[in-house]
């Protein structure tokens, strides 16, 4: 399945990223594809839009100023409205270390950018599905 025949899905998704060109143009493609989309550009603002703003997905840079990936994930799952959120990593950062901080702080995928939009898209289409489900760190 391609980016183009996968049906708009009306999701809310938070990218919290802070390359505004990556941002942007991930925007771009989700709003392409029926989402709903909100972007931050500093870890604090990603706590805050998301927060106020309850999403289905997160989209998360780790190296973000002001509080890194790692703590946004971590304020997300405390809080009651984003606890459940499904939380993916989008990060340049690939050791071992990145890996398994992603996945102790409660990150349910891991992707190193820069990410294929095509599998991007699947996987907000079928976010229940079991080939996604839990770490890929």
């Amino acid at each position: 399945m391609t980016a183009t025949e996968i049906p708009a899905a009306g999701l809310r998704i938070v990218i919290v990223e802070d390359n505004r060109a990556a941002a942007d143009s991930m925007q771009l493609l989700l709003d392409a594809a029926g989402h709903e989309v909100r972007v931050a550009y500093t870890g604090p603002a990603g706590v805050e839009v998301a927060e106020a703003w309850p999403p289905d997905f997160v989209l998360c840079d780790i190296g973000l100023p002001g509080l890194d990936g790692y703590g946004v994930a971590a304020a997300l799952r405390r809080h009651p409205a984003t606890s459940k959120v499904h939380l993916i990593a989008i990060s340049a950062y690939s050791s071992d270390e990145a890996r398994r901080r992603v996945q102790e702080v409660g990150f349910e995928r891991h992707f190193i950018k820069p990410v294929d939009p095509d599998v991007l898209l699947e996987l907000l289409a079928a976010p229940d599905e079991p080939s996604w489900q839990g770490s890929n760190v």
